[in-house]
């Protein structure tokens, strides 16, 4: 084995791990922390695909602004384990049902996909930096400005949200 198949497998179980530790932990804050580790082990699959550019932006993008975003909706719900509801049994049997067959579906989607094509010589050059900035300013440069104003008018929003109003004294 190369080191980078034993990093990939690392990697791999580090993100399986964290990810079943994301669903089955029961204190919120402690989900939104291996939420966090299983996109930095995502991230690392980005390195070794050597696509650097996807890299940096998964970690500042998913690893940073959306757990900022999960922890600040998790302490303006202010979850308490006295007034959460208990799922009923059916519905956990229903959400087990779904997920294997989820499972199911995925497995055989992937079984029947193709192997990946090797990297010939005019590949290497795919996941630069310098090449994804020169495909999101030439080919989808409305789109890329249509997101970043959807993501201020959300920033707003949050802003917005959580304001609280100045109460005036009478």
């Amino acid at each position: 084995m190369s080191l980078v198949e034993i990093t990939f497998l690392i990697l791999s179980v580090i993100a399986i791990g964290s990810a079943l530790m994301t669903v089955l932990s029961k204190n919120p804050i402690h989900s939104a922390i291996y939420l966090l580790i299983c996109f930095s082990s995502i991230a690392g699959h980005y390195l070794l695909l050597n696509a650097q550019f996807l890299f940096i932006v998964h970690i500042i993008v998913y690893s940073g602004a959306i757990m900022v975003l999960f922890l600040t909706t998790l302490m303006l719900l202010n979850l308490n384990e006295e007034t959460e509801q208990h799922k009923p049994a059916m519905a956990r049997l229903g959400a087990l049902v779904a997920a294997i067959i989820l499972g199911l579906v995925l497995v055989a989607a992937v079984s029947k996909t193709a192997t990946l094509m090797p990297m010939n010589n005019n590949t290497v050059d795919i996941g630069s930096i310098k090449a994804l900035g020169k495909v999101l300013m030439d080919e989808y440069f409305y789109p890329f400005e249509f997101i970043s104003i959807l993501l201020l008018s959300a920033m707003v929003g949050v802003v917005l949200l959580t304001k609280k109003e100045k109460t005036t004294v009478a």
